[in-house]
């Protein structure tokens, strides 16, 4: 009965349904098939859906979307290319460092690569940098948002799995900052080594103004993230308190918000959410049924019956992860996936907060993984580029981004150093 679950999803996905709808229909037809009784879709997708730390996850889409129509963008990107402009490929190294700065407020690798593309992908190309290579850049570091806190999935992955979403944050911290250095150092021996151009040096006051503009924006991740770790309050109340501090600097500070656009911000920000957790509601049935038919049992089996090894067992979750995160949204393919495999790592004694990590940079890497890299395919399509073009132009990045998930998947301490020291037992 199984097979019908899962040929039915496939073809849905084939028809190009959105992932929510073909979770939906193809639950829907396994239950007909199987003679449940249908009022276990309702009751279940809502017990997925009723879970308090969800509720944070509309917050923090208000205030993403807030701080970037507040004009916090092309703030990051000018205090960036003050900082670093005047080094050999100084453009692309700004784009990894706004991606950097800009990760602590959207938190999801595809807004940061629609908001900075638009702006850094052209001006690249204006300076002289190739378009292929300005595309890769920007599709490539927006793979950081996600990892340095705070992030959507990272909140995700904690609801599926009853982790501490402050240990998460904390836990994200290194690993993103490593990817992005990692980027950054690979970015200026390409850039050397092509003679890419590179600023006028900046002066310390040009600097130093860059650095008060981008601040509010800054602070606002050290009150999330500091304000959850030191229990002055919860996830879902740092989100309304993100949001109303959003709204506070773009409305008084920057002096770009008005009515208009905080209404338009509003009405956005409720489309993403509903379509979120309508996502999250079927994949919660979806999850009820593979438990129901034993399937993470038996997949759980078969990679143990492969070996017991807890690296064997990393290196076959984190290929299966890359794959899936290639052809899947990173919600949908977490939301599945995540509590699965997360029961098949524990069982070999991986620390279930380095495996998350682990779980959230495989699925994070294929949004820039050839043919069906998301990521990719905005970038391509800002920077009018053939995506065949791009995906070459992102290997030399993919290798980089490969290299740092072997390291954080060898050296647990990469994720588990903050937690321990912050949050330990």
């Amino acid at each position: 009965m199984i097979a019908i679950l899962l040929i039915v999803f496939v073809i849905c996905l084939l028809m190009r349904f959105p992932i929510a709808f073909s979770l939906g229909i193809s639950c829907m037809i396994f239950l007909i098939c199987n003679g449940t009784n249908l009022i276990i879709m309702p009751m279940k997708m809502y017990s997925g859906i009723d879970v308090f730390v969800l509720l944070s996850i509309p917050g923090f889409i208000i205030a993403g979307n807030l701080m970037n129509q507040g004009g916090l963008t092309s703030k990051i990107i000018k205090f960036c290319n003050h900082l670093i402009g005047h080094v050999p490929g100084g453009l692309a190294l700004a784009n990894i460092g706004s991606s950097m700065l800009f990760a602590g407020i959207s938190g999801t690798a595809i807004s940061d690569t629609a908001s900075i593309g638009s702006v850094m992908i052209p001006a690249m190309k204006k300076e002289g940098y190739d378009a292929d290579f300005a595309c890769a850049v920007t599709a490539s570091s927006s793979t950081v948002g996600p990892i340095i806190p705070p992030s959507v999935p990272m909140i995700i992955a904690a609801t599926l799995s009853g982790l501490s979403v402050g240990k998460l944050f904390l836990a994200g911290a290194l690993p993103g900052l490593l990817l992005g250095v990692a980027m950054l150092v690979l970015t200026y021996y390409i850039a050397k080594k092509r003679n890419y151009p590179k600023y006028k040096r900046s002066s310390f006051k040009q600097i130093f103004k860059g650095f008060i503009d981008t601040f509010w924006s800054l602070l606002m991740t050290f009150i999330i993230l500091f304000g959850i770790i030191g229990g002055v309050f919860t996830p879902t109340e740092a989100s309304i308190i993100a949001v109303l501090y959003a709204f506070l600097v773009g409305t008084f500070v920057y002096k770009r918000l008005n009515f208009k656009k905080t209404m338009a911000i509003l009405i956005d920000a409720m489309k993403t959410s509903a379509s979120l957790m309508v996502l999250i509601g079927f994949a919660n049935l979806f999850g009820y049924i593979l438990v129901s038919e034993k399937v993470p049992h038996e997949i759980s089996n078969m990679i143990l019956g492969f070996s017991d090894n807890k690296y064997v067992v990393l290196l076959l979750i984190n290929l299966l992860l890359i794959l899936v995160g290639t052809f899947m949204e990173t919600i949908a393919a977490l939301l599945i996936l995540f509590p699965i495999l997360l029961k098949v790592a524990l069982s070999v004694d991986i620390d279930p907060i380095h495996f998350a990590i682990i779980a959230l940079l495989n699925l994070i890497i294929g949004l820039t993984t050839p043919p069906l890299g998301v990521c990719l395919f905005v970038a391509s399509g800002i920077g009018k580029v053939p995506l065949e073009k791009v995906s070459k132009a992102n290997l030399p990045y993919l290798g980089i981004s490969f290299l740092v998930l072997i390291l954080i998947t060898l050296f647990p301490q990469i994720t588990l150093f903050l937690p321990d020291l912050f949050m330990g037992d």
